[in-house]
């Protein structure tokens, strides 16, 4: 059994489709579920989903008590998921149904993980490069090379849900859970539709907060970062008082100047600056840690 995972957000107009493709694409393949999760969308999308699970039986609607963001809501999807596979996929019609049997195919050669990678950008300039940033950043977090062509449309064993079972922090991200029970990845470039409804909610901006939050939020990379840009200024320090010694016993005076001065000290303060702030964001992720606030929260299930 295939299970389908969507999360939705201001996408009334594209459901309908969406689920008609599926359902025209694998209805004679095997049998499958489509959820349907609505992470508070501000249109009509909740009603959409409701008509369309009074018509077809194999949808589940799921909708948010708010907006917990796109991994928060395929995060719930995906518990809710009966299928021995699961399948996610944007609500957008960016993502051709017609191609996921190829992903089923690649991923029964054996892998665990198969991501359904675009074969050409259709973004902008600075969208594609806080994309690259993005990716980066999971390849270093992931640990795996496949990191580099991710996608949200993605095919993977339901199995390996169970090694982020207790799983309950607000910031998510399924691709570094996904990494918690395997690193055997695999990659298929796949037709992307270009996008015909609406607009997409991941700017360039979001998308490199997004990176940011994966840094402090699956790593403690910037941590040693931070320990680094000590070492390294401790270092640059005590050279710098070797000159000012040196100065001292060969001339007899130390080294005039405010600017020489005012310079060391603008280059220390930044440095402590930006390693009390990176600090700070780890205590304050162990902060919202403690609050036990939720992942996501469900208000509605239909079917």
């Amino acid at each position: 059994m295939l299970s389908f995972v969507i999360p939705a957000y201001n996408s009334e107009k594209a459901l309908r489709e969406l689920c008609l493709r599926i359902n025209s694409t694998f209805s004679d393949f095997e049998k499958f579920e489509l959820i349907i999760v609505d992470d508070y969308s501000s249109d009509n999308t909740w009603d959409e989903i409701s008509a369309l699970c009074l018509e077809y039986n194999f949808i589940i609607g799921v909708k948010l008590s708010r907006n917990f963001g796109q991994h928060n809501a395929l995060l719930c999807g995906i518990r809710k998921a009966k299928g021995s596979l699961i399948i996610t996929m944007d609500d957008d019609l960016q993502h051709p149904p017609e191609e996921i049997p190829q992903l089923i195919e690649k991923l029964r050669k054996g892998f665990d993980v198969v991501y359904g990678s675009p074969k050409s950008p259709s973004h902008n300039l600075g969208r594609i490069m806080a994309s690259k940033l993005t990716k980066l950043v999971l390849q270093k977090t992931m640990g795996a090379k496949v990191a580099s062509h991710i996608s949200a449309l993605r095919i993977f064993k339901t199995e390996l849900r169970e090694a982020f079972a207790y799983y309950h922090a607000p910031s998510v991200n399924i691709d570094v859970l996904l990494t918690w029970g395997t690193l055997n990845f695999g990659m298929l470039k796949v037709d992307h539709q270009p996008r015909r409804i609406g607009s997409s909610g991941y700017t360039t901006i979001k998308l490199i907060k997004h990176a940011l939050n994966m840094m402090t939020g699956f790593t403690t990379r910037p941590l040693k970062f931070a320990s680094v840009l000590g070492f390294l200024f401790s270092f640059f320090g005590i050279i710098v008082f070797c000159y000012v010694m040196i100065i001292w016993l060969q001339k007899g005076s130390t080294v005039p100047g405010f600017p020489f001065l005012a310079s060391l000290i603008s280059i220390f303060s930044g440095a402590q600056l930006i390693s009390l702030g990176i600090i700070g964001e780890y205590l304050g992720r162990i902060h919202i840690k403690g609050t036990d606030r939720p992942s996501y929260n469900i208000s509605k299930i239909l079917n």
